[in-house]
C-alpha cells in the first residue's frame, strides 16, 4: 500500500471522525483506493457530511453538484490534493 503523506493522514483522521467509521484506522486507508463503492464504501450522504467537515476544518467549499466531484472524491490522495490547493486556513 502506498504511504500516506502528512496531509493525507490528517484528512483521513477527519474522514474517520466526521463519518464515525467504526473499526477503520485512518492510517489504514489506502490513499489511492476509491473512497466510494468498492473502496471504503462511502455513499452520497457521507460525501455531504465530509464536504461540511472539510469546509469547517479547511475553509474549502465543495459543491454537492460540482461536476469535478467524482474526480475530487476519487481517492484520499485526490481529495487531499484538492483540499491542499484550495485551503484558506
Amino acid at each position: 500500500m502506498p504511504q500516506q503523506t502528512d496531509a493525507e493522514r490528517e484528512l483521513a483522521q477527519l474522514l474517520v471522525e466526521s463519518l464515525n467509521l467504526e473499526g477503520v484506522a485512518p492510517e489504514s486507508i489506502d490513499p489511492e483506493a476509491p473512497l466510494f463503492n468498492e473502496g471504503l464504501g462511502l455513499d452520497s450522504i457521507d460525501a455531504l457530511e465530509l464536504s461540511l467537515a472539510i469546509g469547517k476544518r479547511y475553509g474549502v467549499q465543495l459543491r454537492a453538484e460540482g461536476e469535478d466531484n467524482r474526480r475530487i472524491f476519487g481517492s484520499l490522495r485526490a481529495l487531499s490534493a484538492y483540499v491542499q490547493s484550495h485551503r484558506t486556513s
